[in-house]
């Protein structure tokens, strides 16, 4: 029995390194493409323990998350008014085909990160080719990221690759075309300003000149009722005293001499250099003629 452990021993250990070398797990991550002498034999995606021919079979891993490729200095393009540009973006992109990957660029992430750069500038140059510096800085900006994504998924689907989103961080101008680009939006806007504050200033003598005039109406229109107001007036107190006269004359008449008084003694200084006995205080006599004190 002794004599028979080293071979049972030895049987297990050959049975455990068979099994190590047969199963083999998958990652909910990950594709995972079986060779079989170097040919593709199987791609499994589903996650789980997997079996393989020991020796023969031998197993790599692609990963199936969302990967990002972003450059590390601002591409140069020209628009189409032949200025340079300065574009920062980036791109998210993974694989859905990992054989045809595989059979493009055999599985190297590097190799296929360089297929897809060409393809990515390739179609930005042709894109900011075809407008403005103003359309691919704010105006297009979206069309153009759109447009992109599309042109790249459609060659990335030749090596089994998808393109998620391409996106523009940055659009800036080279710093020998800044000055002159700010230059010119800086006299533009003063053009504009100008020209605002021109209509303005006429829509404003415009305004004044109107008021002015419907100033003058009114001031006219008012004065015109104030003196028929002032005549109609006038005419009722000269009415009122000649049917008051018509009336009692003499008391009219006094009435109009005490009004007089009232004007004439108003003030305390005031001199008045008048004829005792003229009629001006004939109301102020007593019965033998002699002016009161």
């Amino acid at each position: 029995m002794r004599d028979k452990l080293p071979l049972i021993g030895g049987a297990l250990l050959v049975i455990i390194l068979i099994a190590s070398a047969s199963l083999f797990t998958v990652d909910q991550r990950q594709h995972a493409m079986v060779f079989q002498l170097g040919e593709i034999k199987e791609v499994i995606d589903e996650p789980g323990l997997k079996f393989k021919l020991p020796l023969i079979q031998n197993v790599r891993y692609f990963d199936k998350r969302i990967l990002t490729m972003d450059t590390a200095e601002p591409e140069r393009f020209i628009t189409s008014e032949k200025k340079n540009v300065l574009v920062d973006h980036f791109v998210k992109w993974r694989i859905v085909d990992p054989r045809l990957y595989y059979e493009s660029v055999a599985g190297d992430e590097a190799r296929a990160r360089t297929r897809l750069t060409q393809t990515v500038n390739a179609g930005l140059r042709e894109e900011f080719g075809r407008r403005t510096v103003h359309d691919v800085v704010s105006g297009e900006r979206e069309l153009i990221m759109d447009q992109m994504r599309e042109r790249a998924d459609r060659d990335a689907r030749t090596i089994g690759v998808q393109i998620v989103d391409v996106r523009l961080k940055r659009v800036d101008l080279p710093n020998e075309v800044s000055e002159s680009v700010y230059r010119r939006m800086e006299a533009e806007r003063k053009r504009v300003a100008n020209e605002l504050r021109s209509q303005g200033a006429a829509e404003a003598e415009k305004i004044r000149a109107d008021a002015d005039r419907q100033r003058e109406v009114i001031v006219a229109e008012a004065y015109r009722s104030a003196q028929q107001v002032k005549g109609e007036g006038d005419a009722k107190a000269t009415a009122i005293y000649a049917e008051a006269f018509g009336k009692n004359p003499s008391f009219y008449s006094f009435y109009r001499s005490l009004e007089a008084y009232r004007a004439s003694f108003a003030g305390k200084e005031d001199v008045l250099v008048v004829d005792p006995s003229s009629d001006f205080f004939r109301f102020m006599k007593d019965a033998g003629g002699s002016v009161r004190n």
